[in-house]
């Protein structure tokens, strides 16, 4: 029994020492919650999320125009699903990025610049508590706000369009549950980008101990990988970028549904949240806060640093945009091409009312090269032609049809291509009822595996 007791007398202090911590946690979490629901910005953000959508629609439905310069633009009369991708889509080029430096970019320099590091910590919480909580602030307010944003744009595309089936990257038409199981996943899929650029905004608010390098820093850093996506055509630089894993949701729409890239994407979100927290916490814990405060002038040394060393960094990692195998080559295009031109061609024929045999295919040789260089890497000087074999009665038994599409090719695989009136028709055509809709073949959108 004094065994037991003894062991139980040991095991208390540990338990109250968890207790207390997690306490303290959740008291910090608390107060930076309401002070990040109280600030202008939050809730400017807030009302963005929920009614930016819905505008973004009301203008779409005022106009005959589509944006077809976006993935699943060109169907945002066609399907209400297809506006929530759009906003997805700006969304992770822009708007996380900004999100992300708003809430956590002023997180820990409002304590420099309030004077209130020593009054926290000596009164209130100990530093791990501290950084613990503001972290936890940051984060549940990146997941609310991206929770209204997804349920926003679903609501404003459904009423505005419609909940109908949406043609997919591969030119095959999925039904509206499987749209929206998609749609819910691609969003799901860049909370974790997200929350790494917040991580990263919480390290330069710690290490600069200035608001306006932490709210402006992601959108920078966002900015800069978004140049860097568009040198070089080795994938260890681009798979390693974390703008790049914005895109990576687009595989679930392909033809042949890929997950590789995606999950590579959130290993690749995990490591960058890893990194800039784990530094954010050695900078907190080793700065000295005791002592008499010091009275200093806010300077811009640091931040000088911050961008010199950043403008370094970006020159190596273009100067390295180029290693690796090459993840961009004709052989791919053409095995990718073929099936969607394949596909949308059907679609039309089905939108025009004519019968298509249960499943009938085209006999199609694609041919893709570029115009300049090699057949291989991004760019927007490639050509595919597509030769159609057409059946017919005679001693030539197929008749050779060239389709010749312009396109441009993304270091991720994602492509658009687009062929003159003169082969596929214009941007609009008449169906069988006489409505005007969306013609599939006049440009085709679609991307492949690069990993």
């Amino acid at each position: 029994m004094s065994a037991l007791a003894s062991r139980i007398e040991a095991a208390r202090p540990r338990t109250a020492e968890r207790r207390e911590l997690t306490g303290g946690v959740w008291a910090v979490y608390r107060t930076e919650r309401r002070k990040l629901a109280a600030q202008l910005p939050a809730r400017l953000l807030a009302l963005v999320c929920v009614l930016g959508p819905f505008a973004f629609a009301a203008v779409l439905s005022l106009q005959s125009g589509v944006p077809s310069d976006t993935m699943f633009g060109v169907w945002v009369h066609s399907s209400g699903f297809a506006v929530s991708l759009v906003v997805l889509g700006f969304a992770g080029s822009w708007g996380f990025p900004v999100l992300a430096g708003v809430l956590a970019g002023d997180m820990f320099s409002a304590e420099d610049r309030h004077g209130t590091w020593k009054t926290v910590l000596t009164r209130a919480a100990t530093r791990r508590q501290v950084f613990a909580g503001k972290v936890l602030a940051a984060a549940s307010f990146c997941c609310a706000l991206l929770a209204l944003a997804t349920l926003s744009s679903l609501a404003a595309g459904i009423v505005a369009t419609g909940d109908q089936s949406l043609v997919g990257l591969g030119g095959s038409l999925l039904s509206p549950a499987s749209t929206l199981a998609l749609v819910l996943a691609s969003w799901l899929a860049s909370l974790l980008p997200m929350l790494a650029f917040a991580s990263l905004a919480l390290l330069f608010s710690l290490a600069t101990r200035n608001g306006i390098v932490g709210v402006l820093g992601p959108v920078l850093v966002a900015l800069a990988m978004q140049l860097l996506a568009l040198v070089g055509g080795g994938v260890w630089v681009h798979t390693l970028l974390l703008g790049s894993a914005f895109d990576d949701w687009h595989g679930l729409f392909a033809g042949h549904p890929f997950y590789g890239p995606l999950l590579l994407g959130a290993v690749v979100s995990l490591a960058w949240i890893a990194a800039c927290l784990g530094a954010a916490w050695l900078i907190l814990r080793r700065r000295d806060f005791a002592g008499a405060a010091v009275a200093r002038r806010p300077g811009w040394i640091v931040p000088a640093r911050v961008v010199l060393g950043a403008m370094a960094l970006i020159a190596v990692l273009a100067a390295a945009s180029g290693w690796g195998p090459q993840a961009i080559t004709a052989g791919r295009l053409e095995a990718t091409l073929a099936p969607a031109f394949n596909d949308l061609t059907l679609l039309q024929q089905r939108q025009l009312g004519r019968t298509v045999p249960a499943g009938a295919r085209l006999r199609i040789l694609p041919t893709c090269s570029r115009r300049a260089g090699t057949a291989q890497g991004p760019g927007d000087d490639w050509v595919c032609t597509l030769d159609v074999l057409i059946p017919q009665a005679g001693s030539d038994p197929f008749q050779q049809t060239p389709v010749t599409y312009d396109m441009s090719v993304k270091s991720n695989g994602c492509y658009k291509a687009e062929a003159p009136p003169s082969f596929v028709g214009q941007q609009l055509m008449r169906d069988a009822r006489g409505r005007s809709v969306v013609n599939p073949l006049f440009t085709i959108y679609g991307c492949f595996d690069t990993s």
